[in-house]
């Protein structure tokens, strides 16, 4: 039968009935096709969310609580020793004027570093970990083990203010708090025990130096005695006789500095502060001292060994004697003012540790975090089941498309295979 002219043919009629899809890798993906695939499996996302913090918030409650108790603590500020006063009015207003701009300079340690490195120290952590028991606490077999442990559940740090905070987290929450304050405990016992042994050291020094210093004083005396009675008495002049004084003070300034100089560096480092200082003065009294030998030269009073060129040969002998006695008696009265001032040293009390806030018993736990954990799960949850709608989505089309469905049961076929051999 001839078709008329305008009647559409059957093959035109089929493609409109049966329009061509587009290939696959012609077809653009869109935003909207996107959320399509989500509503299509919103109920499986929103499900799988749900499980997934619900089970994440059972895990969570099944791990053991923990509690967190904080004291914090105000560090004792660092104060000159009295044997460090004494020494500081040994030299004259001239020495002390010259190193007054210098002591600014010095550099001291701040304090709350120094007690922070006390309160981590392996002494207060073995007697925390003996004290409470945390051996067993901690199921730890080793010391050092539990003190590992101990150290991850200690926190301590210093604040803006100077304050230093000591946090303890434990299972138990009467022991988190006793920990915490055991910490300041322990530190008052070290701090005590470091400052005893520091002014023992120095009482000790300056009791054997003293010894010696009054050992040659009894022996000037005696010599002097001798010459007086070999030449007789000898009326020195009033000039003469200040010009040996003041050489004999100044170089027994200088022996006492010395001496109070080997003894901090017994238990102190060359960048000690106060070695540094010892230093410093005895190098301006050793300037003081050439000064007042190149005055007693210029005055034509004699050589500054004897400086009594014009007295009589006959009481050269005597003013040597006279001499050696005035320097033995200064260093025996500058060595006992400094062992009287080791020996208050040792016997005060060390530094007062003040506790601004004690450790209490907490209330409330601060490990797992419930809320922290659920939110994550949460958010993991989501992601995760949106990745599975979009792969089931596009394992759904791969099955609608012959090539795709062939390719699928290959690979399926393939990894049957490589199990196999496994």
């Amino acid at each position: 039968m001839p078709i008329e002219q305008g009647e559409p043919t059957f093959d035109e009629t089929a493609k409109a009935a049966f329009p061509e899809q587009p290939k696959a890798e012609e077809r653009e993906v869109s935003l909207l096709d996107l959320l399509v695939v989500l509503a299509k499996r919103k109920h499986v996302i929103l499900w799988a969310t749900i499980a997934v913090a619900l089970l994440a918030l059972v895990i969570s409650l099944l791990i053991p609580s923990r509690y967190t108790a904080t004291t914090t603590l105000l560090p004792p500020q660092q104060q000159q020793s009295l044997a460090s006063s004494l020494a500081s009015q040994l030299g004259g207003v001239a020495v002390l004027g010259a190193l007054s701009s210098k002591d600014t300079s010095l550099g001291v340690k701040n304090p709350s570093d120094l007690y922070i490195g006390m309160l981590k120290s392996r002494n207060v952590e073995d007697a925390l970990i003996q004290r409470f028991g945390l051996i067993d606490v901690y199921n730890k077999k080793r010391m050092s083990d539990a003190r590992k442990r101990l150290e991850s559940r200690s926190e301590i740090e210093s604040t803006k203010g100077g304050l230093i905070t000591v946090s303890v987290q434990d299972k138990d929450q009467k022991r988190s708090a006793a920990i915490a304050n055991g910490y300041v405990e322990e530190l008052r016992r070290l701090n005590s025990t470091l400052a005893v042994t520091e002014a023992g050291q120095r009482r000790l020094f300056f009791e054997e130096q003293l010894r010696k210093a009054k050992d040659d004083l009894a022996d000037a005396e005696v010599a002097l005695k001798q010459t007086e009675e070999k030449t007789g008495v000898i009326h020195i002049e009033t000039q003469a006789k200040a010009m040996i004084s003041s050489v004999a003070s100044m170089r027994a300034q200088i022996a006492a500095r010395e001496v109070q100089l080997r003894a901090t560096r017994s238990f102190a480092t060359d960048r000690n502060p106060d070695v540094v200082l010892l230093k410093e003065q005895i190098a301006g009294l050793r300037v003081q001292l050439a000064e007042l030998e190149k005055r007693q030269n210029d005055s034509g009073v004699g050589s500054t060994q004897v400086p009594t060129g014009q007295l009589p040969e006959s009481g050269l002998e005597y003013v040597r004697r006279l001499r050696d006695v005035k320097y033995a008696e200064t260093i025996f009265e500058l060595l006992a003012k400094q062992y009287e001032s080791a020996k208050l040293d040792e016997a005060r009390e060390g530094a007062v540790i003040q506790i601004v806030d004690r450790a209490v018993e907490p209330d409330t736990s601060s490990f797992p975090p419930y809320k922290l954990i659920v939110l994550i799960s949460a958010i993991a949850g989501l992601v995760l089941s949106v990745l599975w709608a979009f792969c089931a989505e596009a394992f759904s089309i791969a099955r609608q498309d012959p090539a795709q469905r062939e390719q699928m049961s290959t690979l399926s076929q393939l990894l049957k295979g490589r199990w196999s051999i496994l």
